[in-house]
């Protein structure tokens, strides 16, 4: 196996020209996500596909001793270049933070296992494994990839990811063709940035029970939750660090006025308490001035008992077109999209 680290910029560009003309690159990350809410990054690696049946070189790229990462950014964006990634998800989050940009076209062995029906959800060990039979050791899952110098068992573990995922993606990508089906992969990865771009909206209505407030006690949560979400970005620090969900809820029903009645409300920690308290306390008091015109939609209750069984009844026709698409029937729709065509069908605002 063929492995270099790539630790200074005039090497980087030296890489990244040898990849040239390459219609497709292999990349994934390792990065540290323990204390922090945005991913650390530790290590880029990259398999360039040239297409010549050759087992590939695996870069791992030192982002921590790098200054220009503006090559990088170029390849990830090179719309003539196939980003493969399996399970591209925080690998996205990394990028969107380190760079400031998404890779585009975008191919995720792991959604395309189940558009081949290969599975949904695959792990790449076991895909990995389906596809060449090699077990990968994980030894060094949870190892620590900030730290330097990287060990010799680091950049092999590394490097197998890439050297591996090229033989992943040519397998794949034979399949998706064979199958006409490589163009709904490259769509669902597009989609799959978009989302990303977008970014989250709405934190409130992710949180369990929060359709039983009053519109009011909904304003509230609704203030909280984004102050929550912008202080854990600010700080940098993960959003249950500054308060839980469960807290946000009980502050949100309680409306407490001041502080005895935010100590009796909320089951805070008391450092959370006495950093946050005071501005907690303000952010509900602006809320109890809003005028209902300005309070958010009231959020939907769970579905009946009806609606439960034309839910099963869909997620069956579902299964029905995926078996004549021969998917996974994960594929083709997230869980939580059957119950907004549900709500949708019935004329409730979704």
């Amino acid at each position: 196996m063929n492995i270099e680290l790539v630790d200074t910029d005039a090497r980087l560009r030296d890489v990244l020209a040898e990849g040239e003309g390459c219609a497709a690159v292999m990349v994934d990350t390792e990065f540290m996500r323990r204390n922090t809410y945005y991913p650390k990054v530790g290590l880029l690696q990259l398999c360039f596909d040239h297409d010549d049946g050759e087992e590939g070189h695996a870069w791992l790229i030192d982002p921590l001793a790098l200054e220009d990462t503006a090559p990088i950014r170029d390849l990830l964006t090179d719309p003539a270049v196939v980003k493969v990634l399996h399970s591209a998800s925080e690998d996205l989050e990394v990028f969107q933070h380190w760079l400031g940009v998404l890779p585009q076209p975008l191919f995720d062995t792991q959604r395309a296992a189940g558009l081949l029906d290969i599975g949904f959800g695959v792990g790449y060990r076991a895909l990995v494994h389906d596809i060449t039979g090699i077990d990968l050791p994980k030894d060094e899952t949870r190892s620590d990839w900030l730290q330097r110098p990287l060990s010799d068992a680091q950049c092999e573990y590394a490097a197998w990811d890439v050297i591996l995922l090229l033989r992943v993606w040519r397998e794949l990508r034979q399949r998706a063709v064979q199958q006409n089906k490589y163009d709904w992969i490259v769509a669902d990865g597009a989609d799959a940035v978009a989302a990303l771009q977008e970014g989250p909206a709405n934190f409130h209505q992710r949180l369990k029970g929060a359709w039983k407030l009053r519109p009011r006690q909904l304003a509230a949560l609704a203030a909280l939750c984004r102050w929550r979400e912008q202080t854990a970005r600010d700080r940098d620090k993960p959003r249950g660090w500054i308060i839980d969900d469960r807290a946000c809820l009980q502050l949100a029903e309680a409306e407490p006025r001041n502080e005895a009645q935010l100590n009796a409300a909320a089951e805070l920690h008391p450092a959370a308490r006495r950093r946050w308290g005071k501005q907690i306390l303000q952010l509900l008091a602006e809320q109890r001035d809003l005028p209902p015109s300005e309070y958010p939609e009231a959020l939907p209750q769970p579905l009946g008992a009806r609606q439960r069984s034309e839910l099963k009844k869909l997620k069956g026709r579902a299964r029905d077109i995926a078996v004549d698409l021969a998917v996974a029937p994960e594929a083709l729709m997230q869980s939580r999209d059957y119950e907004l065509l549900l709500r949708e069908a019935a004329g409730e605002r979704v």
